[in-house]
């Protein structure tokens, strides 16, 4: 019934074939994967190497697995790396490995593009497939990072792990005060005296989406990006300039950038994505340091863009428990592992089991901990 093929250069795909994908997030779209490909963002130099799962039906494309052969665990937010040091320990080869995921983006999405409903059937054939190539390529195994499909994935006997995030909920507020006014008086004060510290420095905010994002604006983020990267990390980041041109010309429509301006000139900004229910916060820099212009920036102002377009979550990046205190809730992340060793598979998933128990009692304690008045 089914046929497949790996890819490891999305641009052979026809536009018939990029019409019948679906991805449903702007992350897991084949605009967003081929950006990564021709800023060279992932290939060979980057330890990113596309090797994309495609599955026919009577050679008509029905779905696209994202994937990648890894040479490292390095931008992936799926922490593995004790993994492979007790291979090393055993004198094994923990990598090269194969992940289905989105680089550089912990993000809860379809990992099995597809533009029909996807049936247990194909979750079995994909799951077979991936055997053969992991025997066949001598990988340690492979992975599923962030699917939001969970349930084709559990039918499919592969190991699970739970992470945390923090999402913000849209509770239907028509006004920022609205949401506000959920929250405890400390905790309602201390965000608007974080908000008025902004005003306070002479910072202006103004929004970009769209067609209004011109060059001008996206280099003057882009040099926001790198700066803060630089600083941070002695690396310019994981996305270069030609990245962000790329998704700006051809995903402008799901694209908004927020600036802070003092003096007339940017000092800091932040790129924002959405989809019909969703705002994702990913990416931020600053040229110089401003009390609380990050919280700003990337929370108080993404949350009031959400409620102005009706979304009903604010994924604002991963980790940070500072976003309790600011409404941002505990939410489960999941990922799905099968590792061909026997003996390190049963380890590993001896491990897993412990760690959801793990998890469950830290997203319990970080919900004990949110600002609301009924908490």
């Amino acid at each position: 019934m089914y046929q497949h093929r790996f890819s490891t250069d999305l641009a052979t795909l026809t536009e018939t074939e990029r019409a019948a994908l679906s991805g449903h997030t702007p992350f897991s779209s084949v605009q967003w994967l081929e950006a990564l490909e021709l800023s060279g963002c992932v290939g060979e130099d980057t330890g990113w190497l596309p090797y994309h799962l495609l599955v026919y039906r009577d050679s008509q494309l029905v779905a696209l697995l994202p994937g990648y052969i890894k040479l490292h665990s390095y931008g992936e937010y799926v922490f593995d790396w004790a993994w492979a040091e007790a291979y090393e320990r055993h004198q094994l080869a923990y990598y090269p490995k194969w992940i289905c995921a989105i680089p550089f983006t912990p993000v809860v999405g379809s990992r099995m593009l597809s533009g029909e409903p996807i049936y247990d059937a194909l979750y079995d054939y994909v799951t077979t497939a991936l055997h053969q190539e992991a025997q066949h390529q001598n990988w340690s195994g492979w992975h599923i990072n962030f699917p939001a499909q969970r349930a084709g994935w559990q039918k499919q006997q592969l190991m699970e792990r739970h992470g945390v995030q923090f999402h913000w909920k849209n509770q239907d507020y028509k006004h920022f005060d609205d949401f506000l006014n959920t929250m405890t008086s400390r905790k309602r004060k201390s965000i608007k005296k974080e908000r008025k510290a902004v005003t306070n420095q002479a910072l202006i905010v103004r929004w970009y989406q769209g067609a209004e994002i011109t060059d001008e604006i996206r280099q003057a983020f882009y040099l926001c990006y790198a700066t803060t990267y630089l600083k941070r990390s002695g690396h310019q980041g994981y996305l270069n300039e030609a990245f962000f041109r790329q998704i700006c010309d051809t995903m402008s429509d799901q694209i908004a950038i927020v600036c802070a301006y003092q003096q007339g000139k940017i000092v800091a900004a932040s790129l924002y994505l959405h989809d019909q229910h969703t705002l994702y916060g990913r990416y931020w820099g600053a040229l110089q340091s401003h009390t609380h212009l990050h919280f700003e920036l990337c929370y108080y102002q993404g949350i009031e863009y959400a409620i102005r377009r009706g979304l009903t979550r604010f994924d604002a990046g991963a980790q940070g428990e500072h976003k309790l205190a600011r409404g941002f809730e505990p939410v489960f992340t999941y990922s799905y592992h099968h590792i061909r060793h026997p003996d390190f598979a049963l380890a590993i998933d001896d491990y897993l089991t412990r760690e959801r128990v793990h998890m469950a009692h830290y997203l319990n304690q970080c919900a004990e901990l949110l600002p609301f008045k009924d908490q």
